[in-house]
């Protein structure tokens, strides 16, 4: 899956002194990586900007209303191969959900393949059909309802951390620069809590056995420089410059941390502690499966961090993304807003604290939550590799039965492309309007709402995310009103195209 990062901005961020020298570096960097590319699964340009002649990953987020207009889908728009202006394979895209559902549900000995996770064999980038198993077999535990109550617990009470430090209690109307802080922060904690067990608060940060650097700040760097990890090679981490050096560091700091942490619960879990007993934690059920597995089936210490980094990446990011764009979007739909407040009222009352019970009730606030992440999904493509020769039935234009068999080489491309799916007219009339009623009564496990993916290969940390979501946003739009903070003479419209034309917002919000 590839975010919404620019690899240029990224490396100006972290190296703004020496631009000159940076892009320079780059360029050799990008060269070394198009010979590799041409290899592999992208077209050199993927590592390019999106222009007009360069699609770019960015590039279903930019076109993304003229890519698959309704035209289009009427007329069989939905799949169509793109073929690069110099070198480079030619690849399939499509927005198609029945496609997708091909490719990514069924037996996992697939026909298709995907690349391996930047930090390690993971149950997210097995390609394998036995090592997927394996993995899922040991991951899948984890996921359970005790996690899920101990979810909503932490959230709650990290809720009211928040409130507290950031000095909320006392105050009727409260500015928020940017909403990303808040809930980028909540994200972390509640992975931190739920997942490992750390007893990390809102106010101290966590470090690492050293104390070398914060695992709050090696996680964040890991997060900005992801992309950059993907794509320089490894020496360049290690040349004497401060931004490198910084990622090398995080990326020290944090596997350090979680190879003390592993062992400590391997030890706690084979002495058979209580401690290890009373533990409800992501992290020590995983281990807990692995100790029980022998032989091929039992994850090696690497495996472990792999797994474990998918769900603080892919978690913290994407429950902290849509968070924020659910926030904005109901600050500029306010009679919306007014509606889920009356839901939560209706469920929870004035006073009372949210129970776990009464997550399916609250459907409404999930339904906010989902509409968000159509409209700013947190992954844009998913790549998959034919290994074979195999065929994809190609859904007929609308209004037409049937479907069209496409013969498929092995070797050939297929881009999945996901924002398209969630602006495809084919599944959502008027797609681009904030609607979350399309979603009332939606069960959080249900394959109706795709952006968490499909099949087996599904989300697992899906139902982690939505109770988090589910809580927050509950606790928040009960006690405050969310509104946008315009800049001078600014109206709602044009605050709507500053802010939301981007796929990842600065927000700048006041609550009352």
């Amino acid at each position: 899956m590839f975010e919404s990062t620019n690899l240029l901005n990224s490396l100006s961020a972290l190296y703004s002194p020496n631009r000159t020298f940076i892009s320079a570096l780059l360029a050799i960097v990008v060269a070394s990586r198009v010979i590799k590319l041409l290899k592999g699964l992208l077209p050199p340009g993927a590592v390019l900007p999106t222009t007009w002649w360069n699609p770019g990953i960015c590039s279903g987020w930019n076109w993304r209303k003229s890519y698959y207009s309704e035209v289009s889908v009427y007329n069989a728009g939905e799949n169509f191969s793109l073929v690069p202006f110099l070198v480079g394979p030619p690849a399939i895209y499509t927005s198609n959900l029945d496609v997708m559902r091909q490719i990514l549900t069924g037996d996992p000995r697939t026909s298709w393949r995907k690349t391996e996770g930047t930090w390690g064999p993971n149950l997210v980038a097995s390609q394998e059909g036995e090592v997927w198993r394996k993995y899922r077999r040991v991951v899948g535990p984890a996921f359970n309802n005790i996690l899920y109550r101990t979810v909503w617990a932490e959230t709650l009470n990290l809720y009211r951390q928040m409130e507290a430090a950031e000095g909320w209690s006392n105050k009727t109307v409260v500015d928020i620069p940017s909403v990303q802080v808040l809930s980028t922060k909540m994200a972390l904690l509640v992975i931190a809590r739920c997942g490992f067990g750390f007893s990390f608060d809102w106010s101290a940060p966590p470090a690492d056995p050293d104390d070398k650097m914060s695992v709050q700040q090696a996680l964040r760097l890991i997060a900005d420089s992801y992309i950059i990890g993907m794509m320089i090679p490894k020496w360049m981490q290690y040349l004497p410059l401060p931004g490198f050096a910084k990622i090398r560091r995080a990326s020290e700091a944090f596997s350090t941390f979680m190879e003390h942490e592993i062992a400590v619960r391997t030890e706690e879990i084979r002495a058979g502690s209580e401690f290890a007993e009373e533990r409800a934690d992501a992290l020590t059920m995983l281990v807990r499966a692995n100790e029980q597995e022998t032989g091929k089936l039992k994850l090696s210490d690497q495996e472990v961090i792999g797994n474990v980094f998918i769900l603080l990446f892919a978690g913290h990011e994407t429950t902290a993304h849509t968070l924020s764009a659910t926030l904005a979007l109901l600050a500029i739909h306010q009679d919306i807003q007014n509606e889920i407040f009356d839901h939560i009222v209706s469920v929870i009352g004035y006073d009372r604290d949210p129970v776990y019970n009464d997550h399916e009730q609250l459907n409404k606030v999930l339904a906010t939550f989902y509409e968000a992440l159509r409209l700013f999904p947190a992954a844009y493509l998913m790549l998959r590799e034919s290994v074979e020769d195999t065929v994809l039935n190609l859904p007929n234009p609308v209004g037409v039965e049937g479907s069209t068999s496409l013969a498929v080489k092995k070797g050939t491309t297929v881009v999945l492309d996901l924002i398209g799916v969630q602006y495809n007219p084919r599944y959502f009339d008027n797609p681009d309007e904030f609607r979350p009623s399309r979603w009332y009564n939606t069960s959080s496990e249900s394959e109706a709402f795709s952006a968490f993916s499909l099949g087996p290969r599904a989300c697992i940390g899906r139902k982690f995310a939505t109770v988090e979501a589910t809580v927050f946003l509950t606790m928040l739009l009960r006690d405050w009103d969310v509104t946008p903070i315009f800049e001078v003479g600014e109206t709602t419209e044009a605050w709507r195209k500053r802010v939301l034309s981007q796929p990842v917002m600065g927000l700048t919000l006041g609550i009352r």
